[in-house]
């Protein structure tokens, strides 16, 4: 055993406050705090962090798949091929085929610009990431045409709701003697989805496939072309690696992105602020630990008499610096202990804490206009929690070493000399 039972009653005696110790005790309890603080601090962000990349992956995901293939020319018109061909290599989830085009809506005077989406109606119906999201409406009526599907955002700026009519005006129209003319026409409003980000939420309209053909001028002769095709693969992480296959299985006359290209700097953006807050917070766990180097230093002085006695009684100096080890020892693992509970009860609870506040305080933590989430998620990684918990750990036993040294080499006699 690393501290004998004598060594460990001295050492929590050291540290039960008494009155003319108060000084101590209080540094004691500052340091105790200042490492729960800032290991629940790093649990929380942590989470918050990891539950942002992992929800805004399954949004991005939900619309445009692991992978995305573009055709070098306006659209891929061999489309079922290639989606037989696709997933007939290993690890592919499901390959579908889309639309993808841009436009601008107008309603009761307001207009916006936006992204047209649109998929078979077998393959949206499919999509649970989508389905599960309809607030309002159905997806159904999009299967008999002239119907779309808008966010709820987007229903809220333009004033319309289930049975209204949108107009979509796309630049690329028609040539007329008159000159270029856009294309215009009316949608039946079918459904209202809430896919809880706000770019989609505000400026995202799922069609019909075939609606979305003839408006984009995709349609030849009854043969529709698509856009694109998203793949799904079973493991995220090995979209890079599929994305690479699926280039070598169908040749170089297709465009191929996997979720981490397509989206590198979003997520590049997450890993800087994910890594500047960890060093932030990880610097309140260091003075933490320094205070603590204070506080035995100080507990040291104080118990200069009481060593000297204990080393007269025959008390080793190994023994007086475990002593004064076991003391530093437990301020960190109490407020490591402390901190773990704390900021897993957080992290856990973050977005009722968060709908809390908004509702006692009136106002907006997390305005949907300015961030791509409509909710703060987390995520709790054990492993992260783990290393975390053993960083400060690490620190405080580091901390201890130089006032426990210091304790072990005092000498007896010079430390009786004037008491």
């Amino acid at each position: 055993m690393l501290f004998s039972p004598f060594e460990r009653m001295v050492a929590w005696k050291y540290l039960r406050s008494k009155r003319s110790e108060g000084f101590i005790s209080l540094i004691t309890a500052f340091s105790l705090a200042g490492i729960a603080l800032g290991v629940a601090a790093l649990i929380v962000i942590t989470s918050v962090m990891n539950g942002v990349k992992t929800e805004m992956l399954k949004h991005f995901i939900g619309l445009s798949g692991h992978v995305s293939i573009y055709s070098h020319s306006r659209s891929i018109n061999n489309y079922d091929d290639l989606i037989k061909q696709i997933k007939s290599i290993p690890q592919i989830q499901n390959a579908v085929a889309a639309i993808e085009g841009q436009a601008m809506v107008s309603a009761r005077s307001q207009a916006a610009g936006v992204q047209i989406i649109a998929f078979n109606h077998q393959d949206l119906m499919n999509n649970p990431d989508i389905t599960t999201k309809i607030t309002a409406g159905n997806l159904d009526d999009l299967k008999n045409g002239d119907g779309v599907a808008i966010g709820q955002r987007m229903a809220e700026n333009l004033g319309v709701t289930i049975g209204d009519y949108i107009t979509l005006i796309s630049p690329e129209g028609r040539q007329t003697i008159a000159g270029m003319v856009p294309r215009i026409k009316e949608y039946k409003v079918t459904a209202i989805f809430k896919l809880g980000m706000n770019s989609y939420d505000a400026g995202l309209i799922i069609m019909n496939f075939a609606d979305a053909g003839i408006y984009f001028k995709l349609s030849d002769g009854g043969n529709n072309s698509a856009s694109s095709i998203q793949v799904r693969v079973n493991n995220a992480d090995d979209a890079e690696k599929i994305a690479k296959d699926i280039s070598l299985a169908t040749g170089d006359n297709l465009r191929i992105y996997d979720w981490k290209a397509s989206n590198k700097s979003v997520f590049e953006a997450l890993n800087v602020q994910r890594n500047v807050m960890f060093i932030i917070l990880t610097l309140i766990i260091i003075v933490a630990a320094f205070n603590i180097v204070s506080t035995l230093i100080m507990l040291v002085k104080d118990k200069g008499r009481d060593i000297a006695i204990l080393r007269t009684q025959g008390a080793s100096r190994a023994s007086v610096m475990r002593i004064f080890f076991a003391c530093g020892a437990i301020i960190g693992i109490a407020g490591t202990f402390i901190g773990v509970v704390f900021g897993l009860i957080l992290a856990i609870n973050i977005d009722n804490i968060r709908a809390w506040v908004e509702k006692i305080s009136g106002g907006k933590i997390l305005a949907e206009q300015f961030y791509f989430l409509a909710t703060l998620p987390a995520e709790v990684s054990p492993r992260e929690v783990a290393a975390i918990i053993i960083m400060s750990l690490t620190l405080s036993f580091v901390a201890t070493i130089y006032p426990a040294r210091r304790a072990a080499r005092l000498d007896p006699a010079e430390a009786l000399r004037y008491e």
